[in-house]
């Protein structure tokens, strides 16, 4: 009996001596790590830009959320920058611009009792802030546009990329990353006429189990696969007669998705798309710049 009360006195002491330390850590979280605000992706209405159509967007819908459910926020400010991944047309550069401030006034409350807002950067926009004239010897498809935005509070502080953790930024409720890189591409605005090349493969080796991409040429639509027989892969020549008014290339998944890829090489000699492992389904956006 005597042990066992001297047990349970050593216990006693043990777990006040735990939340002790507890209560230490609890105090030392609250007095250091500091509680800002995030902007989180809600949707978005368009990640690419057309290199052919000034007028192609960047637009996105946002949540604003800090200590005060939105009661802090000030103001957002929009910036863009130019990333330039082709080293075919030399190399352009161009320091990050202001192109928007958003005031607390514009957003609406949303779903959340959280204010919302959605905007858009078009092309022209982006480009002319940066005084970078669209040109192939400036900007063709590969080439990106970097929205980054800063979230301003009414107390004073400012919260954007370099402030967001991991789990904020690319976590799946928050996705808060501050900065959105969207493509440029060389999207026809007609259809390319010509001999396309598609090459389709399977790792595995046993077909594509069930996907497809579906070419639709005027109304007409052809279906190509790998099939169980042709195993590992499929590649397929395919005409674009000249006069084509309307071009559509689609990517239907099946199973095992992580065995699938493609190529599509464009009557130029380009890569005109590719996909995979798992491409995304729907309809297949071209980068054709020659």
């Amino acid at each position: 009996m005597k042990n066992l009360k001297l047990f349970i006195a050593l216990a006693f002491v043990a777990l006040m001596a735990s939340c002790s330390e507890d209560d230490k850590v609890t105090v030392l979280v609250q007095d250091t790590v500091e509680r800002g605000a995030v902007l989180r992706t809600v949707s978005f209405e368009s990640t690419t830009f057309n290199v052919f159509d000034p007028a192609s967007i960047f637009g996105v819908t946002i949540e604003e959320q800090d200590l005060l459910d939105g009661g802090l926020l000030s103001n957002m400010e929009i910036y863009v920058g130019f990333v330039d991944n082709t080293s075919s047309n030399g190399t352009t550069t161009a320091a990050e611009t202001l192109v928007s401030t958003v005031a607390a006034s514009e957003f609406t409350n949303g779903p959340n009792n959280l204010p919302r807002t959605s905007f858009s950067v078009s092309l022209g926009e982006a480009l002319s802030a940066l005084g970078i004239v669209n040109d192939p010897a400036n900007v063709t498809g590969g080439d990106q546009i970097a929205i980054r935005l800063v979230v301003n509070l009414t107390d004073g502080r400012s919260f954007t990329d370099v402030d967001a953790t991991g789990n904020v930024s690319g976590g799946s409720f928050f996705s808060s990353p501050y900065v959105y890189r969207a493509g440029i591409n060389c999207i026809p605005t007609a259809p390319v006429t010509g001999d396309y090349e598609l090459t389709m493969d399977d790792s595995y080796g046993d077909g594509w189990d069930g996907a497809f991409i579906t070419v639709d040429i005027d109304g007409t639509t052809t279906d190509y696969t790998v099939s169980v027989a042709q195993a590992t892969t499929n590649t397929e020549t395919i005409n674009v007669p000249d006069g084509t008014t309307t071009l559509v290339w689609t990517y239907t998944p099946g199973n095992f998705e992580g065995e699938h890829t493609y190529e599509l090489i464009a009557p130029s000699g380009e890569t005109a798309a590719a996909g995979g492992p798992g491409p995304t389904p729907g309809n297949i956006v071209l980068n054709i710049c020659n």
